[in-house]
């Protein structure tokens, strides 16, 4: 079946339809990831957004559920240059086509996805519509591009209830985790540490933290504008003027950031991928990181009286990390729990194992 996508621009894709066969309106983003492509359509900082994959060739390993993320996919859509009709690999459970069929996720294969990328990056992400009618009325697509916003994602990303994963082997720590779209190995390389993890929904009260009796707190990654969050950002900076140890991540960093008086931005085409370089400015070190992003700290409007600058990314400068001046808090852009991406960086995990004591 053939398929089309507009984008907000007036740019035509043709190609064919993949997955579910309905019109889909959402924001086009692309991930240059060349494999972790289950990871990243069950990561739920992807939703309200369309995945485009810049690497030429998806599928080919076919789908498990031991990889989700989260408990389903959160992408609106995927656009791919060419998907394997079937997956080789031991652990291949389905296609990608029927996992992508089975989740109501639209897409697209056969187009330009390296055209595709160069719009997206020279003239910024943007929205799109994907449709498998043959006839559509172009104004009418472009009203409905144009009334489009991702909102209200992290309400619809986060649990409902909150539940514990128990630590593996002795349990040295318990640790709750603010699940604004939590990735479920985040949870995981916690765990793995020693520490009992309880998920706690994203809107859960900081008093409720403070009296629970726990030896720290992480705020997760998760999707959409981190200013639109503004009753959390109230309980963040309450749990910042506590002294409880705080790690937090992607929109938990950025969270923290806005909780304490910074200010945050929109990228053009943001950061999302499993080789983006990172410098950690104390260790002088550069890793690569997974990313998954379309805001950023706004590096002059950090107090430098309550945090300094940790790490920066080696393309363009952004801020990826920052050390809080208040004891055992600190904060990245960037997902040391990868998945997909490499795990250069879990050493942040242990340091934050530290500022709870350490292995005790």
């Amino acid at each position: 079946m053939k398929a089309t996508l507009i984008l907000a621009n007036g740019t035509l894709f043709h190609g064919r339809a993949i997955g579910a066969t309905e019109d889909r309106v959402c924001e086009m983003v692309f991930n240059t990831s060349m494999t972790g492509y289950q990871e990243i359509l069950t990561d739920p900082s992807y939703a309200g957004q369309g995945v485009v994959m810049s690497y030429p060739l998806i599928g080919n390993y076919g789908v498990n559920h031991e990889d989700n993320e989260s408990a389903r996919p959160w992408a609106e859509a995927f656009v791919v240059r060419h998907l394997s009709p079937e997956g080789s690999n031991f652990r291949c459970e389905d296609t990608l086509n029927n996992y992508l069929k089975s989740n109501h996720i639209v897409g697209i294969e056969d187009i330009d996805t390296r055209a595709l990328t160069k719009i997206l990056r020279s003239q910024g992400t943007m929205n799109g519509m994907i449709t498998c009618a043959e006839h559509f009325n172009i104004n009418e697509v472009m009203e409905k591009l144009r009334a489009y916003r991702v909102e209200g994602t992290v309400e619809r990303v986060t649990c409902r209830e909150p539940w514990t994963l128990p630590a593996e082997g002795e349990r040295k720590y318990r640790v709750a985790l603010m699940d604004y779209g939590m990735k479920r190995n985040m949870a995981q390389c916690l765990a793995k540490r020693g520490c009992e993890v309880t998920v706690l929904p994203a809107h859960t009260p900081a008093s409720e933290v403070l009296s629970g009796g726990y030896d720290g707190v992480m705020l997760s990654n998760g999707p959409g504008d981190p200013a639109d969050n503004v009753e959390i950002i109230k309980e963040v900076k309450k749990l910042y003027d506590s002294s409880l140890p705080i790690f937090a991540v992607c929109l938990g960093h950025q969270l923290m950031a806005l909780a304490t008086g910074a200010r945050t931005h929109k990228m053009v085409f943001g950061h999302r991928g499993g080789n983006h370089p990172v410098k950690d400015v104390e260790a002088g070190r550069c890793f690569i990181t997974s990313q998954n992003h379309g805001y950023v700290v706004d590096a002059d409007t950090v107090d430098p009286n309550l945090a300094s600058v940790s790490h920066v990314n080696v393309n363009d400068n952004t801020v990826e990390g920052l050390k809080y001046r208040r004891p055992n808090c600190f904060t990245v852009q960037f997902h040391p729990e990868a998945a997909p991406g490499p795990m250069d960086t879990e050493y942040l995990f242990d340091r934050f194992i530290a500022s709870m004591g350490g292995d005790r």
